[in-house]
């Protein structure tokens, strides 16, 4: 009994010695431990069996390898000048598909060295990798560079896009098992080296060989081929044809790599500096008129991926002929852009800088800079429409309206000329005269009509080109002159087929609209001829008929000279971009040379059209020979300077309104006309006149007292007394 109960005893101790042990931290870690590391394994296997099972799902419905070369992931089109010539061809080129065993072996190692050196180890997921990734999440050292895996990059190419989600990331990866679960390693190398974007629009080997060698895939150097797998990470930085320099300094690194790992022997010397690059054709000033006209497909046709062909009312030849005019003259330093239109509106050429590479702001279409004097061309449109003549008189002498004085940029003023001289000198005086008459919002609403869509400011100085336009519309409105009046829509794309050639889009001439009457369209076109004869813009002659006007901003910031000939209107500007001051910078000068230069060839097939200037006017504006339309010539009463009736016969105290109450019914009129006799500077009645006998002579048009011989008013911008006719 004594021996059993020490038994009990001693197994109680140990008992008690365990549940102790149990309470001691130690003990709790432990179990603790055991506990974390099964409900690690345990969640382990779940996400193992949640991602093997979408990883089988997504293999399962995913495209079978013929079905994955057969996808093109983008649109190409290609270009055509009116002619049918192609002239560039944008989007996608994706070459020749090159199965595995052609695609050369320099080619594979290249790329697997600089992308994915494990790529033959992982299965579609580099671990190291990943552990990279996450360690470059939590620490954020940018030292550290993590890069998805050639199948990943894959599965993002074609199923994915490129944003940079979690979610996004995950499903890549959870694609990317599912192609090298589906596919052999060398199916997955194939699909992406002929998928993959290099940079100008080739996708694949054969394609980026094609268009920086000259030459297939097939036949690549050790050199090319590491141009060609330098260019993955970054094709816009990295591309030959925009930087030579960062495309050898990057193949250089991946020859590095390659002799790191074995893959070409470290005593071969490799000079990529020394690859033959392919010389771009074609000019690259064409990519300004591309980048004008494409973005309107998006207007006029249904959403399609499938491959286009763009007929564009592009003329090669005129393009080149724009370009060469635009560099060899523009000042150095400085950029010009022109616009050049056929009568219905067709874009021939456009250049919207000095160099497409150095700069794609397209200064034809997008700029918005002052015109300068060209802009009096909706000054003396709205003069013409008035009422005014090019013969008609107008006086150059200083003025000041509101508080602003214009000068003319001789300094000096010549007095009373006609219109058509005050016009082809920009004399600017006169512009503002006509301006101040006729009204700022007039005006502005003229050059509304004439489409101008930049704002306008209706201030005074508002008629010398303050308000700052686009070169398009501009030229737009100088086109619509030479149509006689006739609205002009620009446009650049003709038809629009399928690569078999199914018509998706044809172009359809605008409804148009006469926008000033005939006369008002003959009085201007005499202005503008005036202008390159005689006037400010002679540099412009071509040796047949120009009309045009030049253009000149303060201190010779902006350059602008548009005109047109034969039915073709051509703008230019020229200028600096930070809006600096360019030496010797006029319109009559460069930019009127870059006119010359490319309108000579523009118009040589052309026939030699003469301008209608013929102004017929209308009745009101007719010669006294005629006036017999207008009624009887002792209607007409005369307004002072204040636009106030003055009654022939009566003092300015005695003003009668004509049509109100006060106005002398006939019989009273008559009676009062019948004074004894009438003196110097008095009238009939023996009252003082409004204005003498001989102004009344001159502005009625009178040969002598009492002829009845008066000639219809015309508007003019300074008289202190006009004379205007009932209505």
């Amino acid at each position: 009994m004594e021996k059993r109960g020490s038994r009990r005893t001693k197994a109680a101790r140990s008992e008690r010695a365990r549940r102790a042990a149990a309470d001691r931290p130690q003990g709790r870690v432990g179990h603790w431990a055991r506990r974390i590391a099964l409900w690690s394994v345990a969640l382990s296997l779940i996400a193992a069996i949640f991602v093997g099972l979408a990883v089988a799902f997504a293999a399962r419905s995913m495209p079978s390898y013929y079905q994955l070369r057969a996808t093109q992931n983008a649109q190409t089109i290609v270009v055509r000048a009116r002619d049918g010539t192609e002239i560039v061809e944008l989007g996608p080129s994706f070459g020749k598909w090159l199965p595995h065993e052609q695609i050369p072996q320099v080619m594979k190692d290249a790329m697997i060295a600089v992308e994915d050196r494990r790529y033959y180890s992982h299965f579609g997921i580099d671990p190291y990798g990943l552990a990279r990734a996450v360690y470059e999440a939590v620490t954020g050292d940018e030292r550290i560079s993590a890069t998805s895996t050639i199948t990943q990059q894959l599965a993002r190419n074609v199923f994915l896009n490129n944003n940079r989600s979690l979610d996004r990331k995950a499903r890549e990866m959870i694609l990317a098992m599912a192609l090298e679960a589906k596919f052999s390693k060398e199916q997955i190398l194939e699909l992406y080296l002929n998928k993959v974007y290099f940079g100008g629009g080739a996708y694949g080997i054969d394609s980026a060989s094609r268009k920086f060698f000259s030459h297939p895939a097939t036949t690549l150097s050790t050199a090319e081929a590491a141009i060609i797998a330098g260019l993955v990470k970054a094709p816009s930085r990295y591309s030959p044809t925009a930087d030579v320099d960062a495309a050898v300094g990057r193949a250089s690194v991946v020859l590095r790599l390659m002799k790191e790992q074995g893959r070409i022997p470290p005593d071969v010397t490799v000079d990529p500096s020394a690859v033959n690059l392919k010389e771009e054709k074609g000019q690259n000033s064409v990519r300004y008129f591309t980048d004008w006209a494409l973005p309107q497909l998006d207007l006029l046709l249904p959403e399609t991926y499938e491959p286009i062909e763009v007929w564009t009312t592009l003329d090669v030849g005129m393009q080149r002929a724009a370009t060469a005019a635009i560099q060899s003259n523009t000042p150095g330093g400085a950029q010009g852009a022109l616009v050049s239109m056929d009568r219905d509106g067709a874009i021939l050429a456009l250049v919207g800088g000095t160099d497409y590479v150095e700069t794609s702001f397209n200064r034809a279409t997008d700029a918005l800079r002052q015109p300068g004097s060209s802009w009096k061309l909706f000054v003396y449109l709205s003069a013409l429409e008035a009422g005014y003549t090019p013969g008609d008189r107008v006086v150059d002498t200083p003025v000041t309206i509101d508080g602003w004085s214009p000068r003319n940029s001789n300094g000096r003023n010549v007095g009373e000329i006609d219109l058509r001289t005050a016009f082809a000198y920009s004399i600017n005086t006169v512009a503002a005269q006509l301006g101040n008459e006729v009204g700022f919002g007039t005006v502005a609403s003229m050059a509304r009509r004439f489409g101008i869509t930049t704002p306008i400011q209706t201030y005074p100085s508002m008629v010398l080109g303050s308000n700052e336009v686009r070169l398009l519309d501009m030229t737009r409105a100088f086109a619509a002159i030479s149509a006689k009046g006739e609205s002009v829509e620009p446009y650049g794309i003709i038809k629009v087929t399928t690569a078999d050639g199914e018509l998706l889009y044809q172009h359809e001439r605008a409804r148009r609209s006469q926008l000033v009457p005939d006369y008002v369209a003959a009085g201007i076109t005499d202005l503008l001829q005036t202008a390159v004869n005689t006037g400010t813009g002679r540099a412009a002659q071509i040796g047949r008929p120009v009309a045009g006007k030049t253009g000149t901003t303060s201190s010779n910031k902006d350059g602008y000279f548009v005109g047109f000939s034969s039915g073709i209107t051509t703008g230019v500007w020229m200028g600096r971009d930070d809006n600096g001051r360019v030496g010797d910078l006029q319109g009559g000068t460069a930019p009127a040379r870059a006119f010359a230069a490319y309108m000579r060839y523009a118009v040589k097939d052309r026939p030699v059209e003469e301008f209608d200037t013929d102004l017929q006017l209308p009745e009101w504006q007719l010669e006294p020979d005629d006036e017999y339309l207008l009624g009887d010539p002792d209607d007409y009463y005369f307004i002072d300077e204040q636009g106030n009736l003055i009654e022939p016969g009566r003092s300015d105290g005695e003003r009668r309104d004509p049509f109100g109450d006060e106005f002398p019914q006939p019989g009273e009129a008559d009676r009062q006309r019948q004074p004894p006799a009438q003196q110097p500077g008095r009238g009939v009645d023996g009252a003082p006149q409004a204005v003498g006998d001989d102004f009344l002579e001159r502005a009625t048009g009178g040969t002598g007292q009492g002829s009845q011989s008066r000639q219809p008013p015309r508007p003019s911008p300074s008289p202190s007394v006009t004379v205007t006719r009932p209505q």
